[in-house]
């Protein structure tokens, strides 16, 4: 595939022992979907996105297990285009998903542009499943309702410390489920611990907030 080939070919240019992970993943979704957009034809009418996600969908598929990051623990595949055109939607997808008979675990379909999805598949999941780079894999996932918000263990033990979890739940599903996701894709200790302060940080905000509307 033309496109992945020169992806691939643009990855080593990115040093990510110096950027870090959260910098070269962000990097690498980005070029993908320049790539993306540069090569890839306009889609068809039948793949204009204009419905939300039904919550419970189930959806199966196979594909190829793909390296994203030459010298990181870094694997995701592609979401067909037929399953992103069944979903409806451009944009990320919280499910909760399967990789051949692994343990559900909940992941988002990150968008990369020109409507396609991939799917991260962390280093736990391949190493429970005996699976490595260039695999054919079996994906089953259900999509869940973002609003249907459940907290990290060490993420809630921190706000009930610090007697803010109820703001913490005042933020919008959408943002709760963005630091939830920050966290629970952290491959380090420490990454993830520094992301936990986040949320905390961002509910002593929201806490700021809230006490000067009254």
């Amino acid at each position: 595939m033309p496109l992945l080939s020169g992806f691939h070919k643009l990855r080593p240019v990115l040093n990510f022992e110096e950027v870090g992970l959260d910098f070269a993943a962000a990097a690498l979704y980005t070029l993908m979907g320049v790539l993306q957009a540069l090569s890839a034809p306009p889609l068809p009418d039948r793949y204009a996105m204009k419905q939300t996600p039904a919550t419970g969908q189930m959806v199966s598929f196979h594909a190829a297990l793909e390296n994203w990051a030459e010298g990181m623990d870094y694997c995701a595949v592609a979401v067909p285009p037929e399953v992103t055109q069944a979903l409806g939607t451009k944009g990320p997808v919280l499910v909760m998903a399967r990789v051949n008979d692994s343990e559900p675990f909940q992941v988002s379909l990150f968008p990369v542009g020109a409507g396609q999805h991939y799917i991260r598949i962390k280093a736990k999941v391949r190493q429970e499943t005996n699976t490595k780079t260039g695999d054919r894999i079996r994906v089953r996932f259900t999509v869940l309702d973002r609003s249907d918000v459940k907290l990290p263990e060490d993420l809630t033990s921190v706000l009930r410390a610090e007697g803010i979890e109820k703001a913490f739940e005042s933020l919008t599903p959408g943002k709760q489920n963005f630091i939830i996701r920050r966290i629970n894709d952290a491959v380090k200790p420490e990454t993830r611990e520094r992301r936990v302060q986040e949320g905390v940080a961002a509910a002593h905000q929201r806490r700021g907030k809230l006490v000067d509307l009254l």
